[in-house]
Formats: C-alpha cells, sequence, structure tokens
C-alpha cells in the first residue's frame, strides 16, 4: 500500500545560505547605519561638547578624561566689568552696527538698481562685489595694512569698520539685489500710474516688500562683522581688539577656558540669527539670488 501522505522537499542548501546572507546583510545595514550616525554626532556634536566641558572647567589636566574640578570662576572673570572680555564683545558689537549700517547705504540702492534687468553692465558691477572673495583674504590684508599705515587708518574703527564693510558688501548687495527682484513690479507701475513720485513709491511700495530680505542681508553682514578675525588683526591690531582677537590671544596663551567662553558668545547669536534668517529668507527672494 503507498501512503497517502506526500513527502515535502527539503529546503535546498542554497536557499539556507540565500536566507542567512540576507538576515547578515540586513544586520549589517542596521549596524553600519549606526555607525555613521554615531560618527556624524561625535564631528557635530563633539567639539561643541568639548568646548562646553571646558567652560566649566576649572582644573583639567592630561591623562583625565574629565576636569578633576568644575566651578564656574572663570565666568565671573569673563563677566567682570572690569575684565577684557566685556570690552572687547562692546567693541565687537560697535563695528558690526557700524558695518551694517555702511553696507546698507551701499547695498539698498544698489540692489534697487542691480535688480532691474535694464541697467548697462549689470553682470559686471555685481561681479564686482565678488573680487574680494577671489583672492587669499591674508594677501589683500596685509596690503590692506600698509595702505592704511600710510593714510593713518591702521589700529582705527574707521580702518576695521572699512575693512569689515567690503568683505560684507558681498553678502549684503546680492541679497538685496534678489530682494528687489523678488517684488511685485506691477504695485511699484501702479503706484507711479496713480500719481505717486519715484521716492515715495520706493519708500512706500518697494521698500517694504523688499524688507524682509534686507533684514537677512543686515543679519549676514553683522555675522561676518562679528566673527571677522584677519581683518581686524592685520588693520586693527594692537590698538583694537574684538573677541575674535581676544579668543585667539587666549587661546595662544593656553588660557582655553576664556577661549572657550568667547568662542560660547560668539557662537550664540550665530545660532539665533540664523533662526531669523531661515524666516525672513522666502524660497522665491532665494531663487532670485545671482538673477
Amino acid at each position: 500500500m503507498h501512503s497517502n501522505h506526500q513527502h515535502q522537499p527539503e529546503p535546498s542548501v542554497m536557499k539556507k545560505c540565500k536566507c542567512f546572507f540576507d538576515a547578515f546583510n540586513s544586520r549589517m545595514s542596521f549596524w553600519s547605519q549606526c555607525v555613521f550616525i554615531l560618527i556624524f554626532a561625535l564631528i557635530l556634536f563633539g567639539p561643541i561638547t568639548n568646548l562646553l566641558i571646558w567652560t566649566v572647567a576649572e582644573t583639567w589636566y592630561f591623562p583625565n578624561a574629565l576636569p578633576s574640578q568644575w566651578g564656574m570662576k572663570y565666568w565671573y572673570q569673563v563677566f567682570n566689568p572690569y575684565s577684557d572680555v566685556s570690552g572687547s564683545l562692546l567693541t565687537s558689537i560697535f563695528i558690526a552696527v557700524l558695518t551694517v549700517i555702511v553696507c546698507l547705504l551701499v547695498s539698498v540702492p544698489a540692489g534697487y538698481a542691480l535688480s532691474k534687468h535694464s541697467m548697462p553692465f549689470r553682470v559686471f558691477w555685481m561681479l564686482l562685489f565678488l573680487i574680494p572673495q577671489a583672492f587669499p583674504n591674508l594677501t589683500v590684508y596685509m596690503n590692506i595694512a600698509r595702505l592704511f599705515y600710510d593714510v593713518g587708518l591702521n589700529g582705527t574703527i574707521v580702518g576695521v569698520v572699512i575693512v569689515h564693510s567690503v568683505h560684507g558688501l558681498m553678502f549684503s548687495v546680492w541679497i538685496c539685489v534678489a530682494a528687489f527682484a523678488s517684488t511685485d513690479p506691477m504695485l511699484e507701475r501702479a503706484s507711479r500710474n496713480l500719481g505717486a513720485g519715484p521716492i515715495y513709491t520706493f519708500f512706500h511700495i518697494v521698500l517694504p516688500q523688499a524688507a524682509p530680505g534686507i533684514i537677512a542681508s543686515c543679519i549676514f553682514v553683522f555675522l561676518e562683522s562679528l566673527d571677522e578675525f584677519t581683518g581686524t588683526f592685520f588693520v586693527g591690531a594692537p590698538d583694537i581688539t574684538t573677541l575674535p582677537l581676544l579668543l585667539y590671544t587666549a587661546s595662544m596663551e593656553g588660557n582655553y577656558q576664556i577661549a572657550s567662553i568667547t568662542a560660547l558668545i560668539l557662537l550664540v547669536p550665530s545660532i539665533l540669527f540664523m533662526l531669523l534668517i531661515n524666516r525672513f529668507m522666502k524660497p522665491e527672494m532665494l531663487a532670485k539670488i545671482g538673477k
């Protein structure tokens, strides 16, 4: 008699190997992703974590992995009214504000004019503002320092503001061009057709539409000036001391606590202002940059 039960064929060795390798590849893919995320987190947050630890480390010697003594001693030194950090911070903010004003006086009319495609040599004038970025900063600032020394601008606030403004004009002009190019030309034309003059139309119709982009350009220029080191070092030092110069000096002297706190002070406004820029920089305006 034949059995009514049919024997099912056993899975082949190849199928077992395939299942094994599929499971192995899946696990390897998972672990490789975890390793990638871990390495990325270390690269991104490792320096910041080390910076934060140094700000509250009073004693930290090699080969200890962590400080042996924690405290806010150096924070009190930094925010002491008679400390160098307070004076350098005020000087940095004062120079940055003056730089923003100078760049606005140039970039607003220039941005409005360059936003018109009918302007002669428009591409040439826009590329002209990129020239300071086309050469190494070190070479440019060394020659500027020599020229400023001859005319008495070396070691002055005015000289530092001029250097920062030349560097910041690239950001302010190009962003202002995009801001004015994204405005509605029909509103400007309607205002002129209704009898409004060009000055009234600019300040009441065009400028309010371009205001978000202009504010974004001001933030870029302010941050660029606040963090500028090379130009201030060659043109302003030793008479003018800003936070980046103080950070450099503290680092060279081995005072890593003061240097870390100074770096953190420079980092905070950058993060806050970048959040504001994300709000003001509209996609339609970004699409107009360089056009």
